[in-house]
Formats: C-alpha cells, structure tokens, sequence
C-alpha cells in the first residue's frame, strides 16, 4: 500500500481566550510552531485539542482555519467524529469542501456501542467522502476497541479508508497491525511514550500531543531512525523523553498548554470544567523542559 501519510503528526492544543472562544490567532501560531519545526501532518480537533468541548461551528472554524494556515504546506488531518452519524457525515463533507487531506474518525462514546455498530457507523461516514479516512481507536474512551482483524477487514472493503491512529496502549496490538496488517493499512501509534519503539518498529508514524511542547526533537528523532542512526535516535529520545514522561504523568491538556506557555506561546486554560496545572504539576514540567535545555519563562 503507497503510504501518502507517514512521520510526526503534530496533535495540535486548541488554544482559547479568556472567554473561552477559540484563540485564532495563536492557533495560527501554534500551526506554524510545529510546521516549522518540520512536522509531516498537523491535527485539527483531536482529544488533546478537546474535541469534546467544543461546538459544531465551533470545529469547523478550528478546522478551517488549521486548513488555511498549513496552506498546503503539510497535509491536515480533521477529526470528523461525532455522537451521530448524520452529524459525523455532514462535519466530514463539509471539511473535505474545505481542503482537508485527511478525515479521523473517533467512535461515539456518548453511549458506548457495540463492535456491530460501531463498523457501521465507520462504513456510513467513510463511504460518504473521497478523502482518505483514518481510524481513531481509543478504547479507554469510546468502549470498543479496534482490533487489528477489523481495521484490516474495514481497509479491504472501504477503498478510502487507508490509516488508523492506535491510542489502545497495547503494545502487542500495536506490533500486530505494524507487522501484519501494512499491506493494507498504515498504523500511526497515538500514545506518545511509545513514539521511539513504533518508529523503530516500522509504524507509519505517531500522532503526538506532546509535538505541541517539543517539535524540534519529535522530529528529531524520528529523522534520525528513518536515516538509519538508531544510535543518534536513542541518544536524542533519552534526552526528550523526561519531558515526555513529565506532560503525561499529570493532566494532560492542560499539561500541553502550560508547557507552550512556558515557552512564550499562551494557549489559554483548557476548557471548563478541565482546571489549569497546579503548582507542584507546573513546576515538574518545568523542570523537565529546562533539563533540556528548551527555553523557558
């Protein structure tokens, strides 16, 4: 299968004002900071943009505007999923007018379905775009976990459904559709402590919330392995991955906020009833960062 998506996927934080509308203009902002940095795809209204906080309306304008920022640069994955079908398909159309190059679908998780309907509702959404469709499994939060057996027999039968983000934490699962299902589908690891293993492993890629923090380095090391230097990659992933430890041992929304606000770039509080890092949490992502040397303050 000709991968057309590979490498760092930047997972990008939903930055708001203190009224809590969406923060366009550091949004831009947060765009460019990971394209910069040399990622090969941004995220628009993933979890860790809270996507379950936000709007209808509301996505379309983050996703719109992530659409017109990247401005062709990197392609743009849009999470389209929804707690309706009719709604996950009138928000996938609508992005795919829009320009985005690839559409997510996460299950509804309103009230947990069963593997019957969650297939489904994949087949309904996926069948209704042109665009290619990447699977979003996430157990711990929709209830139904994506085995490698499904989201193989989803690619072989919808033609346009050609990835899946796995955020299942299993690493064996993950190993499975590396190794076995590539011929017919491309696995992008969404848990970010696995980044250095699913890159040395083969995966297509890792879509990472912590890209938001440190771009430069994710990039880095995934550079690193797909020149061969898994030496040079080990070295700079025991350097960042402290970091990484650090914004996933306490909550991690605000966690990726506060660490792009440390460094300049204010992304708001998450959304209510999500509270800011306390201060004994702010202070360990801190003091990861500043042990890499990142710039801070």
């Amino acid at each position: 299968m000709a991968k057309e998506l590979s490498g760092v996927l930047t997972a990008l934080s939903t930055p708001f004002n203190p009224d809590e509308t969406i923060d366009v203009a550091t949004l831009r902002q947060i765009v460019d900071r990971s394209i910069d940095a040399g990622v090969d795809g941004v995220v628009a209204a993933g979890s860790t943009g809270e996507v379950g906080a936000l709007s209808y309306e509301e996505r379309l304008l983050l996703i719109n505007t992530v659409i017109e920022q990247a401005n062709g640069r990197v392609p743009v994955i849009a999470n389209t999923g929804a707690t309706s079908t009719a709604e996950a398909i009138r928000l996938s159309q609508a992005v795919e007018k829009a320009g985005a190059d690839v559409l997510m679908l996460i299950t509804p998780y309103y009230e947990p379905l069963s593997l019957e309907e969650t297939v489904t509702y994949i087949k309904d959404v996926a069948r209704s775009v042109t665009i290619p469709v990447m699977l979003y499994n996430i157990p711990a939060v929709t209830g139904v976990n994506l085995d490698p057996a499904t989201a193989r027999a989803l690619a072989e039968d919808i033609d346009n459904i050609k990835y899946i983000k796995d955020s299942s934490a299993n690493w064996e699962q993950a190993l499975q559709l590396i190794h076995h299902h590539a011929d017919v589908i491309g696995t992008f690891i969404g848990w970010d402590v696995y980044l250095y293993s699913a890159l040395a492993e083969g995966a297509a890629g890792v879509m990472a919330g912590t890209a938001n923090v440190v771009p430069n380095e994710i990039v880095g090391v995934s550079r690193l392995i797909a020149e061969g230097d898994f030496t040079g990659a080990r070295e700079l992933w025991n350097a960042v991955y402290p970091v990484i430890d650090a914004l996933l041992s306490v909550p991690f929304i605000p966690a990726v906020k506060a660490g792009l606000g440390l460094q300049g770039l204010p992304a708001g509080s998450p959304r209510r009833p999500t509270a800011d890092l306390n201060a004994e949490d702010l202070a360990r992502v801190q003091h990861a960062l500043s042990a890499l040397n990142v710039k801070v303050g």
